[in-house]
């Protein structure tokens, strides 16, 4: 990999880790999801808090099988994208399908906790391809750059989205337009970075391709 290239790669890496920040948490998923079912579909606290104690408790529960899959694939750009698409649909079939005062709270749980299992495939996938570009070496660096862009991400998007609600109060459902937008954003540059820049050796903690070269 060329220096120009890990400079580019790094450079969309970062616009990824900012528009992830949506969809790690699926529309900041306490935040923005529990006022909508709570203040447009009257779901009771009890309610809503049963959503996402099941959503918290199912990205748990698969967080060490979606790390092993990222670990193990040379895919890791192809699953990330697979999982901010269906994370994204996920949460807008929240928004369409959801029934006044839970009338469909089976589903609903359903819903949140596949989208646990599939939201648990972020942050390895990120993380994964973070180390395969940058390698060990630049993985502090870089790991607290994406941080500080998922969270600035995550703010833009609630301020957006309370801007949209205020606006539209009390059918406040057209603010989940952010999460398409938002993933758009994420397949868009995550198709920037060029897979032969990562090294996959490197993103599993082995000897990276160009250290094996040097000793050789």
């Amino acid at each position: 990999m060329s220096a120009e290239s890990k400079v580019y790669a790094r450079f969309y890496l970062g616009l990824v880790a900012l528009f992830l920040g949506e969809l790690r948490d699926g529309l900041t998923m306490i935040n923005m999801q529990s006022a909508f079912l709570i203040v447009s579909k009257s779901y009771s606290e009890k309610q809503a808090g049963i959503l996402f104690v099941v959503f918290g408790l199912s990205q748990f529960i698969f967080q060490t099988p979606a790390g092993y899959i990222m670990d193990y694939t040379d895919w890791k750009v192809g699953w990330l994208a697979v999982a901010s698409i269906t994370t994204t649909a996920l949460t807008l079939l929240t928004a369409t399908t959801a029934q006044e005062y839970g009338g469909n709270l089976g589903w609903m749980i359903f819903i949140k906790f596949f989208q646990g299992a599939i939201t648990a495939l972020i942050p390895p996938g990120l993380n994964s391809i973070t180390q395969g570009i940058v390698g060990a070496e630049g993985m502090t660096q870089q790991v607290s750059q994406n941080e500080m862009r998922n969270h600035f991400g995550t703010a833009v998007i609630v301020l957006s989205g309370s801007i949209i609600a205020y606006s539209k109060y009390p059918d406040i459902g057209v603010l989940f337009i952010v999460s398409p937008i938002a993933c758009a954003g994420v397949i868009f540059f995550l198709l920037k970075i060029n897979p032969k820049d990562i090294d996959h050796a490197a993103a599993r903690g082995l000897a990276s391709k160009e250290d094996e070269i040097k000793e050789s």
